[in-house]
């Protein structure tokens, strides 16, 4: 039997203040965990200030998040109750245009006014929060070159997508889900493959690591290892952060690792070999094949789920629409499939933590320069004001990576 408008409604509301209420618990529960004891593991790499300030870092940043939490929720049950949808929707169709090129306006204002809502959130977060603790270097000009960029980047690639699938929807109706997924798949793909020479580069400059220790080092390893790539990259991290990290990206000749060039600052050749070793290990463990694959069959999932509900005049009435469509009916069902993608994300989050400690191991049994990745891991930790004591549901809720200590523990029996 269909559900009604009204059931829809209670449904999505009750949903939406069910994430809310858990996270807010969660979080509550992580600074419960907070403690001035510094771990025996850290002695040496922390001061006391340093520690101290770390910990005022994580309270600052949990009670932020929380409070942009409440206002997001808030926004949406007004939203969502006051009929803002339609509004929505009735300023796309003014335009008098087909369904598809509706969809899209559709989606830019929708993108528009939650980009805005969320704006104020992102500035003091960048310019006051990140600048209270000495990690933000970002200029207002970054900021905002990298907002039109991301604007730019939605228009070239994200509105023609979109369209092949309301294009799809429309023509073949629910039964569409297998070509749309096959669609997004091979775009998925494509774009894996060519983001790091065409995307990445709008937003930070990549250079080939120069010659010297360095490079013979990590040279000498690949080859060991058997290991081919187009290249080991630095890139200007520090435009817009003093954090330091590193990340494997591409496939095929498109394949690199990448350094920021905080990381190369602060950290020894051994350490920084040792690194790259690490994320060589996810290449070696075939990783990025597998969570390419559970991405793929989690949009199956929900593209099938998806098929249920384009068209459905129950949903629509919970969102207080006059007319039905397919472009509308793709928002509407996100709120439904937000508790699956929230279990599904707990999943997956699980099998990257198993993922990075395979690949920690590899690193220390194929790089074993001793204590060359516990030294590296405990200085990402301190440099990055990492949550050392995070509690276990944090962790098993939200966490793709495991806490410092437990990897720590894990090549250190």
């Amino acid at each position: 039997m269909a559900l009604s408008g009204g059931t829809y409604l209670v449904l999505i509301l009750s949903v939406l203040s069910a994430e809310f209420l858990l996270k807010f618990w969660t979080e509550r529960l992580n600074l419960r965990r907070l403690s001035p004891r510094l771990p025996v593991e850290f002695e040496g790499v922390y001061d006391a200030e340093k520690y101290a300030r770390s910990q005022g870092y994580l309270r600052e940043t949990a009670s932020f998040d929380s409070i942009a939490s409440a206002f997001s929720l808030a926004f949406a049950f007004v939203f969502i109750l006051a009929g803002g949808f339609n509004l929505m929707d009735a300023a796309a169709r003014s335009f008098g245009a087909g369904p598809i090129a509706t969809g899209l306006i559709f989606s830019f204002l929708l993108k528009l006014l939650l980009d805005l809502a969320e704006l104020p959130f992102e500035i003091y977060d960048t310019f006051v929060i990140e600048e209270k603790y000495g990690f933000n270097r970002t200029a207002p000009r970054t900021f905002i070159l990298d907002l039109l960029r991301e604007w730019t980047l939605a228009a070239v690639l994200g509105a023609p997508a979109l369209a092949a699938v309301l294009w799809l929807f429309g023509a073949r109706g629910p039964q569409a889900w297998v070509t749309v997924w096959a669609f997004i798949t091979v775009l998925h793909l494509f774009l894996s493959f060519v983001s790091p020479a065409l995307f990445l580069p709008l937003f930070n400059r990549f250079t080939p690591l120069p010659d010297g220790p360095l490079k013979t080092s990590i040279a000498g390893y690949a080859s060991a290892q058997g290991f081919r790539m187009a290249g080991v990259f630095v890139m200007d991290g520090s435009r817009r952060t003093t954090k330091a990290n590193a990340f494997f990206t591409g496939f095929g000749r498109f394949r690199r690792i990448v350094l920021f060039d905080t990381l190369i600052e602060k950290f020894t050749v051994n350490e920084l070999t040792s690194v790259l070793a690490h994320e060589m290990g996810h290449y070696k463990k075939r990783h990025a094949l597998y969570f390419t694959a559970l991405g793929a069959a989690q949009t199956g999932l929900m593209l099938w789920l998806l098929s249920f509900f384009i068209g459905n005049p129950g949903l629509s009435a919970a969102f207080r629409m006059e007319h039905v469509s397919v472009y509308a009916s793709l928002v509407f069902f996100g709120f439904l499939y937000s508790p699956l993608s929230f279990f599904l994300s707990i999943v997956s989050n699980w099998l990257s933590r198993r993922g990075e400690l395979e690949a920690d191991s590899y690193s220390v049994s194929t790089f074993p320069a001793p204590g060359a990745l516990s030294s590296a891991l405990k200085k990402l930790a301190a440099d990055n004001f990492s949550n050392l004591t995070p509690h276990p549901l944090k962790v098993f809720l939200e966490y793709g990576h495991p806490p410092v200590l437990e990897r720590l523990r894990a090549i250190n029996p």
